[in-house]
């Protein structure tokens, strides 16, 4: 009789063990589900704050399609707030949103499988390149000049929206976008496209948002723009190299917390200033995705 050997049958083939080891440039999700959650993020920041502050103004009897609409949101305090405090609960319902991407229902580790580790990145690092960016920024503000934006008219003559911008700056976004960005979003890219592709999508998709909050009736803010960019480059560029999101969400947290610092005490350095000089300083917060 022949001798037939038995087969085990609940070995998965080296593929499918492979699938299963989840890292950061391994993750299991795709980038179909990373652009949902990405735009989900985005439905968030705008439509979240339009639950607040809608319903106050008509109140207040001012109807979406009054001409004053847009300067009644930039003027009156109230409805100022009512835009900024909201974006806390959106950033919540993003990182509850990327929590179940990353997890997969709590299925793997969500630190681990973004990368919690520094990756040969260090504290100097981040204030060095904290540095370089503002020194980037000096320059394109002298080159193109300075253009008033929206997201300026929204905080100007009103210290609680100073006070609130300079909070969620340093303490939610750089952790939300950095989840969304170079987290879901370059995991999925990289493993599908590859590095370069993968750094120049995350890289634009990053700048290409902030675009409307750093403009003014159409016309951009070139050197706040610019910037944006280099600033999306280099933490794409940190993530790419590090393996790791942890860096990104360090460098991003010093960079918009010392810059939150300067926001807050901007009345007092301004008048302490001799000569007006060029504003450094207005080109860094992007608390809107």
């Amino acid at each position: 009789m022949e001798n037939i050997e038995a087969t085990p049958t609940n070995i998965p083939p080296p593929a499918t063990v492979a699938e299963l080891i989840v890292t950061p440039d391994n993750p299991p999700w795709n980038g179909w589900i990373a652009l949902a959650t990405w735009l989900l993020s985005v439905i968030f920041i705008v439509f979240v704050p339009a639950v607040f502050v809608f319903p106050y103004l008509l109140a207040k009897g001012i109807k979406p399609s009054d001409p004053t609409l847009k300067e009644i949101l930039f003027s009156d305090p109230t409805a100022v707030i009512l835009q900024l405090a909201p974006v806390i609960l959106a950033h919540i319902l993003t990182l509850i949103a990327c929590w179940f991407v990353v997890t997969r229902f709590n299925r793997y580790s969500f630190r681990q499988t973004l990368g919690w580790q520094l990756g040969g990145f260090k504290i100097w690092h981040a204030v060095l390149l904290t540095f370089v960016f503002y020194g980037f920024g000096y320059l394109m503000t002298l080159a193109f000049g300075h253009v008033d934006n929206d997201f300026e008219r929204l905080i100007k003559g009103s210290r609680v929206a100073v006070y609130l911008v300079a909070a969620l700056a340093t303490f939610t976004a750089p952790l939300v976008e950095e989840v969304v960005y170079r987290g879901v979003l370059y995991s999925a890219f990289q493993q599908k496209f590859g590095f370069t592709i993968a750094v120049v999508i995350v890289t634009l998709l990053f700048t290409i948002v902030h675009v409307p909050q750093y403009s003014l009736n159409n016309v951009p803010d070139y050197a706040s723009i610019i910037t944006l960019l280099f600033l999306s480059l280099a933490l794409t560029l940190v993530r790419a190299t590090t393996g790791n999101l942890l860096p990104c969400i360090i460098l991003h947290t010093i960079f918009n917390g010392l810059q939150s610092i300067f926001l807050v005490l901007e009345p007092w350095l301004e008048s302490s200033s001799p000569q007006p000089t060029p504003d450094p300083t207005g080109f860094v917060f992007h608390i809107f995705k």
